[in-house]
């Protein structure tokens, strides 16, 4: 048996924005970071609550990976507005801290490292939870994951729960329309990186597969205009929504081995988690086709990948993945992405261990030793084909 979560309501298109007028509540709680705030978003936002007959109140001071100071930070000033709507607004990093925001806030006996799947927390006696997202690529706004970065900043803490899915997502193109074409490329490769792990996953089903592939196609026909064109909406809005197909996928199957290395190297040496798993996807797909080489041709037939047999199917893959992510401007190795062979070698058994921590490890079609990630560091360090 398997429960498929989800939020109970998206709403997405131009003007998606406009639904804040038809919140009913009193008090609503934003949570966002600086950059939402500067560029007017947050006050917008606002202003439409308002327009809904709310009290407002924004919390802007969530940092990228945001820090367990940071939320317990802000579930205590939620406790002192004592909100009924809590509104994450900005990339995965906002959402994810509004999640983690909200459990305390519900639970305030609870610290944020207790979060786990297996605690009933009964969330929703205060508050609801809404997410808008402003970049196209984490999928917090579908998913009960909740990525928070532990007090000494060298531990990224999965900390999942089924009661942390949003009730509502509102997804409006103009927001990522204001992403630099930088952020474009690794949003871009996050979605994509989401969505063929969810495809390949131990856990995957009927209704993950749907999403993921769709995702797939979405950004193999629209990731290189957004991030050329950042102003087309119609790009802009299918990418946005194939974030979120993603995120609804990986959150009801898993994501597998680009994840758990990414999520090592972004805690150590603080490379962006979208730059991380674009490094590790071809890498992954090496090491895990043995295992599963017919769900890799899927994929190439769904993006028009001509081929006689599945080897050549996983070629097509490769070679597609490897050209859109050239094509972005990203780096292609972790040596490309400018870590020095000292730092890394002096931080491969951190690496090692930060990826065999992870939950996801036991999800992956192949299933990685600690020597496995060893040598896929390695390799992808140096830019090396897989060959064990």
């Amino acid at each position: 048996m398997w429960e498929f979560t989800s939020p109970r309501t998206i709403v997405f298109g131009e003007e998606a924005l406009e639904y804040l007028k038809e919140i009913e509540g009193e008090r609503a709680f934003i949570v966002s970071g600086k950059f939402v705030g500067r560029m007017g978003i947050a006050d917008k936002v606002a202003d439409y609550l308002k327009e809904a007959g709310m009290e407002v109140s924004i919390f802007n001071e969530v940092e990228p990976e945001p820090s367990v100071g940071t939320i317990v930070k802000g579930a205590k000033a939620m406790a002192e507005f004592r909100p009924d709507w809590i509104i994450g607004l900005g990339g995965g990093s906002s959402m994810d801290a509004a999640k983690a925001m909200w459990i305390l806030y519900e639970r305030p006996d609870m610290e944020v490292a207790m979060i786990n799947p297996l605690e009933k927390l009964g969330l929703r006696k205060k508050s609801k939870l809404l997410c808008i997202p402003t970049t196209s690529g984490s999928g917090s706004e579908a998913t009960w994951a909740t990525i928070i970065t532990d007090s000494d900043g060298a531990v990224k803490m999965e900390l999942p729960s089924k009661e942390a899915v949003p009730d509502v997502v509102i997804l409006d193109p103009e927001l990522p329309s204001l992403m630099p074409p930088a952020l474009t490329a690794q949003t871009g490769l996050d979605v994509l990186a989401h969505a063929v792990e969810a495809y390949v996953s131990q856990w995957r089903n009927d209704f993950s597969d749907a999403l993921a592939i769709k995702a797939i196609q979405i950004v193999f026909t629209h990731l290189l205009e957004a991030y050329e064109n950042g102003t087309s909406l119609e790009a802009r809005e299918r990418m946005h929504n194939a974030s979120t197909m993603a995120g609804w996928a990986f959150s009801n199957s898993q994501v597998g081995v680009a994840h758990c290395m990414g999520h090592a190297l972004g805690a150590l040496f603080k490379v962006p988690h979208g730059r991380c798993v674009g490094i590790f996807l071809p890498y992954s797909i090496e090491y895990s086709a043995p295992e599963i080489k017919e769900r890799y041709a899927q994929i190439a037939k769904a993006i028009g990948v001509e081929h006689t047999t599945d080897d050549e199917a996983l070629d097509g893959l490769l070679e597609a993945i490897r050209a859109l992510r050239e094509r972005l401007g990203e780096p292609g190795s972790i040596g490309d992405a400018g870590i020095s062979e000292s730092e890394f070698n002096a931080n491969l058994d951190g690496l090692v261990d930060r990826a065999m921590s992870s939950a996801s490890t036991s999800m992956c079609p192949r299933i990685p030793s600690a020597d496995d990630y060893r040598k896929l560091f390695i390799c992808a360090f140096s830019g090396e084909n897989v060959g064990f």
